[in-house]
């Protein structure tokens, strides 16, 4: 699932829409490309939801405050989330 699919899919559907022009009894071509155009805006709209999701979990960050018990001073820690579990 990738945005060049969705953007190919509308290609074809404003293709079939607007420059296609054929006959047969019981199909209606132009139709097919409104379907696809559909089709591929849900499909460009599904992946970049989906790029931009990915990406927010990549930015993730928790600070991690714990107390040394001999000088009494906080340490603040930034930890990605791919980060080995504080012990």
């Amino acid at each position: 699932m990738t945005i060049a699919g969705g953007i190919v899919l509308i290609m074809l559907g404003a293709i079939f829409t607007w420059a296609v022009e054929f006959d047969l009894a019981g199909f209606d071509i132009n139709v097919l490309g409104v379907i696809l155009m559909l089709g591929g805006l849900v499909w460009l709209m599904f992946a970049l939801y989906r790029i931009n999701a990915a990406r927010r979990a990549l930015a993730t960050n928790t600070t991690v405050v714990t107390e040394d018990p001999v000088t009494h001073q906080r340490v603040y820690e930034e930890r990605r989330y791919d980060d080995p579990p504080v012990v």
